[in-house]
């Protein structure tokens, strides 16, 4: 990985966690209520979000507006062969911690990628071009590696979610680097 790239990261982590919780807590509703008002989720049937670990966005109202929208939500897991999958979650799902400290369903009914209508992705940096930095794994830039030589937009939509301090100037994307459809932040 370029030293850029790690820099602007590290940038992006150290913005995010210098947030309070209040602050944190403002941030992730406005944005989750920017989610719900988008016309890719109000016309979406399947629904993919994370489960958000302690510094990024919060991301339940989106997972309980789904639910009440009878919508099918679902959640990625990670599998060894460092591939991701995504679970269909309820309100009744058992959730364990992963390797990685990620909550997971214990079980549940496991989907394709492409069959999702709309995937809220959690990203690190993000740049006006919808360039996104993640955590470094690749799990998104492999799951929806399909995506990358598209013409038009399709299924599903990549919906990241960020706070406004976690913006960049810009961001060079790799060639395996996975474009978002849009970003929504709390600015």
């Amino acid at each position: 990985m370029p030293d850029s790239m790690r820099l602007l990261r590290q940038r992006a982590l150290r913005a995010r966690r210098n947030m309070t919780a209040d602050e944190r807590a403002h941030a992730s509703d406005i944005i989750c209520q920017r989610v719900l008002a988008t016309r890719a989720w109000y016309v979406s049937d399947t629904v993919a979000c994370f489960l958000p670990m302690q510094d990024e966005v919060d991301t339940r109202e989106v997972i309980e507006r789904s639910w009440r929208a009878k919508k099918r939500v679902f959640v990625p897991v990670l599998r060894a062969s460092a591939e991701m999958a995504f679970c269909e979650m309820s309100p009744e799902t058992e959730l364990e911690r992963n390797e990685f400290g990620i909550w997971e369903p214990v079980r549940g009914f496991l989907t394709n990628a492409r069959s999702l209508d709309v995937v809220i992705t959690p990203t690190v940096a993000f740049d006006d071009e919808h360039n996104r930095i993640g955590m470094g794994s690749g799990y998104y830039d492999r799951c929806f590696a399909h995506l990358r030589h598209r013409r038009h937009w399709l299924k599903p939509k990549l919906i990241g979610v960020a706070f406004q301090c976690q913006k960049v100037e810009k961001i060079e994307p790799n060639p395996w680097d996975i474009r978002l459809y849009s970003v929504i932040s709390d600015a």
